[in-house]
């Protein structure tokens, strides 16, 4: 070989990284394009917001978040405090002559700590996150300055909820349950339904049982979607997928990898994660497809946020 020949291997080996390969691989490109920050959230349109809107036939509105206090248990790091203050009101003093009083309240606490939606920053893969956006440029201690919460849009949208509880024939889906592709249509023709471009997709477990019985085993295992369900529901277009367990995927994963199903839907594909959905009522009044509401709060910087989605139907 020509000394030229092997100068130029050399150079091209070390070379500054290509732009693919500085962006990331190839699996970040976004479909929405490179500067997209809201991902599935594109598919929303007034046209599925006017579908939606003909799915409410009783006017019945259901809350779908747990109530959130110190004693909710939380993944690993994560906790929840709530102050009440009464300013300038020490000893029972008042303001002005019509004895004006208040209670504020002060939180500490994780965003991350019961119902939530997780946004595209959240979840990455070796500090690759959606659409190629690396954490060195991106992540700062105030917040990220991409993909932040407050750039995405209220979703209204058709929410559909997939009892596991009725399929499986347990009060509480056992831990270590994967729901497959199988299980996941079966469920849907049981109910009599079908996905469609846009969905929110919900599963019913049962695991919201376990809160003050059993919270060590809440937070330790958990049955859910597995890596072929989580193609096949992102296949269909779906915006969000969630549920009454604190991941909504099967934990531990079978194959000792961290949250794969997480980090196929957000980093990968921009579908988002719902967490802790309270989706008993639904279930008890076989309210199996409804209008999706939700207008999270916009904390501005954060992957993030506590929610309390809507459900009408």
């Amino acid at each position: 070989m020509h000394i030229h020949t092997l100068a130029l291997i050399a150079g091209l080996t070390l070379a500054a990284p290509s732009v693919a390969q500085e962006r990331g691989a190839e699996w970040h490109s976004s479909a929405y394009g490179a500067t997209d920050e809201i991902g599935a959230a594109n598919l929303l349109s007034p046209e599925i917001v006017l579908q939606a809107s003909r799915l409410v036939r009783t006017g019945k509105v259901y809350p779908l978040a747990v109530p959130i206090d110190k004693h909710l248990p939380a993944y690993r790091h994560r906790s929840f405090h709530l102050y009440n203050v009464q300013p300038e009101e020490a000893g029972g003093k008042t303001s002005g002559p019509n004895k004006f009083t208040l209670n504020d309240e002060l939180v500490n606490g994780w965003t991350g700590v019961g119902t939530q939606l997780n946004g595209l920053g959240h979840i990455g893969i070796d500090n690759v996150y959606y659409n190629g956006n690396r954490a060195r440029d991106f992540v700062t201690t105030e917040g990220v300055t991409k993909l932040g919460i407050e750039k995405v849009p209220p979703m209204v949208t058709r929410g559909v909820v997939l009892d596991m509880v009725a399929h499986y024939g347990q009060p509480v889906v056992a831990a270590g349950t994967e729901f497959g592709v199988a299980d996941l249509k079966a469920v849907l023709k049981k109910e009599n339904l079908t996905l469609r471009k846009g969905d929110v997709v919900l599963f019913n477990t049962g695991w919201l049982e376990l809160i003050g019985k059993d919270d060590e085993k809440f937070l330790k295992v958990e049955p859910g979607i597995g890596m072929e369900a989580a193609e096949w529901l992102a296949a269909q277009g779906i915006v969000a997928f969630g549920g009454d367990t604190w991941a909504t995927e099967i934990y531990p994963a079978k194959d000792g990898r961290e949250f794969p199903v997480n980090q196929f839907m957000l980093a990968k594909k921009g579908i988002y994660n719902l967490e802790l959905i309270d989706s008993r009522a639904l279930v008890r009044d076989n309210a199996y497809e409804f209008m999706f509401v939700l207008g999270q709060p916009l904390y501005k910087g954060s992957t993030q946020v506590n929610v309390n989605p809507v459900a009408i139907r």
